[in-house]
């Protein structure tokens, strides 16, 4: 089995999924699969991707890792009893070869289709993504070069320990969906957190945290604020309805605000003083990390805010020399924290796969995210971004 535990997943999941719970639990969604790689053929790997699938959905929580999860301070008592309840249900999920005739899909393309019930298809997209990824890598890589892996890994780490200016950095592993394999995933954390010590700051895998010692991190993603964009009173309001359920959630825990789902520019339209004293600060994942910390400082001076006070989040395609970039220009003014992904779980010398789930519509209607990075889009329904845009006031992107 690839996956082995319902724990190996993203925190954020389990936050969000209890938002969903307690607030949206009878909210229906669809999210589609995406491989960003051109050229790469998936079709030979339905079978075993089906397998694998298959396998993740007779897992149950075990009542270690329940315990686990009840230990935290944010995490509820009727999430937790919830979960000891759930189970992935093959029904929801499809695999099958993509048709090149709707316009959306290359040759050699797959089509998996996740439909169901919010509440139960949210854990899903890290696992299967993860199947992916193994799946074709040891059929494409018959003998794994570790060694390569290993000293490339080496190497990132002594650049930051050899580097006295990086006595404060804190880097965290966010490389669960893109990881080379669930062997070589657990050897990099094991190895980060003997080699950078305090300056490794966790990971966002929850079983690897728990079986290693670490802190689990995670809030927010892009499908959360997706979904209120269907689930809000009206969609104008979506960005901020979807901070002041969060808010109203975990009142003032888990306060990192995701800033790219509506564009940067409509973020800091919504993001007025309340949020910026309410949340702890905000994530960057798309577009230019270095504008984008030096307007949200400016955003916080703006609204009598000390910067100071504030994290900014970069986990943008980061890897340890643009981190060590960003630290030494924003170190001074701001906390600063990296999540760094397949540059860490997935760099042995072999072109890591960009692969994505995404949810594109909830309750029926379509829902998109406008990435400062227009190719991060997903949506099969044009006329809607279009709207969205209008809505929101964001310029499309120049051709």
């Amino acid at each position: 089995m690839i996956i082995t535990s319902l724990l190996d997943t993203d925190l954020y999941k389990f936050t969000m999924m209890q938002v969903v719970l307690h607030h949206f639990p009878g909210a229906q969604v669809e999210y589609r699969f995406k491989c960003r790689n051109p050229g790469v053929d998936l079709v030979p790997y339905i079978e075993e991707i089906r397998q694998g699938i298959a396998a993740l959905c007779t897992l149950r929580f075990q009542e270690s890792e329940l315990g686990y999860l009840r230990q935290m301070r944010f995490i509820k008592s009727d999430f937790v009893d919830f979960l000891g309840l759930f189970q992935m249900n093959q029904k929801y999920i499809s695999v099958a070869p993509a048709d090149p005739a709707d316009g959306r899909s290359a040759q050699g393309e797959i089509d998996i289709t996740i439909r169901g019930p919010w509440l139960h298809t949210i854990l899903f997209e890290i696992p299967v993504l993860a199947i992916v990824n193994e799946i074709y890598f040891r059929s494409t890589v018959s003998r794994p070069d570790y060694e390569e892996g290993r000293r490339r890994l080496d190497a990132k780490i002594g650049s930051i320990n050899e580097d006295p200016q990086m006595a404060g950095i804190r880097i965290a592993d966010y490389g669960s969906r893109r990881r080379f394999s669930r062997q070589w995933h657990e050897e990099v954390l094991k190895t980060c957190k003997a080699g950078l010590g305090l300056r490794f700051a966790g990971t966002s895998n929850v079983l690897f945290a728990m079986k290693q010692g670490l802190v689990p991190l995670g809030t927010m993603a892009h499908e959360y604020l997706q979904a209120c964009q269907a689930l809000g009173p009206r969609l104008r309001d979506a960005q901020t309805f979807a901070f002041e359920m969060w808010a109203k959630e975990y009142r003032g825990d888990l306060g990192i605000a995701l800033a790219d789902v509506f564009g940067f520019d409509a973020f800091l339209r919504d993001f007025d003083m309340y949020f910026c004293k309410l949340f702890d600060g905000a994530r960057h994942d798309s577009g230019d990390p270095f504008a984008w910390g030096e307007r949200l400082i400016a955003h916080y001076v703006a609204n009598r805010v000390n910067p100071a006070t504030k994290t900014l989040v970069f986990s943008d395609s980061l890897n340890f020399d643009l981190a060590k970039k960003l630290y030494l220009r924003f170190k001074d003014r701001t906390i600063v924290a990296f999540g760094v992904g397949t540059n860490l779980t997935n760099d042995l010398g072999y072109t890591p796969l960009q692969i994505v789930i995404k949810m594109v519509r909830c309750n029926g209607q379509p829902v998109a995210k406008l990435s400062d990075t227009p190719a991060k889009n997903l949506c099969d329904d044009q006329a809607y971004i279009q709207y969205l845009r209008q809505v929101f006031e964001i310029k499309a992107p120049a051709q």
